[in-house]
């Protein structure tokens, strides 16, 4: 694997604003309806479609730097899951409340005409593994620091609550807040905590309606793995306060050889913004039979 490398990426308000103004505009937005619940979808590009599931506390915006180069092979959709973003609220606030939306999603969507290629990030990985054990169409999947393997954590400090800031309407208090959240959690070099990493955080977290916090702790990963046969790509970063890969890599590839694990170098847990060449490559290339496939 190549040596790690970095995006530019917008260093003040304004430009990251723009910056995720621009790229939306590339987007086809599609909503799905469920049981009365709507759920938004972006489209991005043409080809065999490859759906990128975002984490707790996210969005579509999680891939940011990952959209333009994997459009570039695959029509690629962005659903954001209930209680996220655009769209509705879930009706309850188990599992099912966000799967069961994005099941009848695919199905929609996609029907049993073709082979979708899947990608989860953090409780979106927890979700994207319970997807493909429920509709048949996933055809690769790719979990990035997966939730739910009850493996020891990292903790790399305590994270601060940005409620009183937001409801105050104090915005400094509230980026500087998102700023150390960031740092805390998600990414691992302080130069990635940009000013595009911030904006996103803080709208994403803004529009979050659903916990996500105690499905993600209570483990459930392995066992939702073992009822799938497919290939299965797993990668985590090298400095996840989530997660200690290593053990929970041998634990999850034991005896499977069909499952492959990739450690990030210089990565946190967000770390397909961290370290988006690495990671699109890996991606590009995990997919990429599928994707050249007609």
């Amino acid at each position: 694997m190549c040596a790690p490398t970095s995006t530019p990426s917008p260093n003040t308000e304004d430009m990251a604003r723009a910056r995720i103004r621009a790229l939306e505009a590339q987007s086809v937005r599609h909503s799905v309806v469920h049981d009365g619940q709507a759920m938004c979808w972006r489209r991005f590009g043409q080809g065999r479609p490859l759906v990128l599931i975002h984490g707790g506390h996210g969005s579509w915006m999680h891939w940011i730097h990952n959209i333009e180069a994997l459009a570039g092979q695959a029509q690629v959709w962005l659903p954001e899951l209930p209680g996220y973003g655009d769209s509705d609220a879930p009706a309850g606030k188990d599992l099912a409340a966000v799967l069961d939306p994005l099941v009848a999603g695919m199905e929609a969507l996609f029907g049993a005409r073709e082979a979708v290629d899947v990608v989860g990030f953090s409780f979106g990985a927890l979700v994207a593994a319970h997807l493909a054990s429920r509709w048949p169409g996933v055809r690769r999947l790719a979990l990035l620091a997966p939730a739910g393997h009850r493996g020891a954590r990292r903790p790399r400090g305590e994270l601060r609550s940005w409620r009183a800031a937001a409801g105050a309407r104090d915005t400094a208090s509230l980026a500087d807040i998102m700023r150390h959240n960031l740092a805390v959690q998600m990414l691992h070099a302080a130069a990635a905590v940009d000013a595009l990493a911030v904006r996103i955080h803080t709208d994403s977290c803004l529009r979050t309606r659903f916990r996500s916090k105690e499905i993600s702790r209570g483990g459930g990963l392995a066992d939702v793995l073992d009822t799938l046969s497919g290939p299965l790509l797993l990668a985590w970063g090298e400095h996840d306060v989530t997660v200690e890969p290593g053990p929970v890599a041998a634990a999850l590839t034991a005896g499977h050889p069909e499952r492959r694990t990739v450690i990030v170098p210089d990565a946190g847990h967000w770390l397909q913004y961290e370290q988006p060449h690495l990671v699109n490559r890996l991606l590009i290339d995990w997919l990429g039979d599928a994707l050249l496939e007609t």
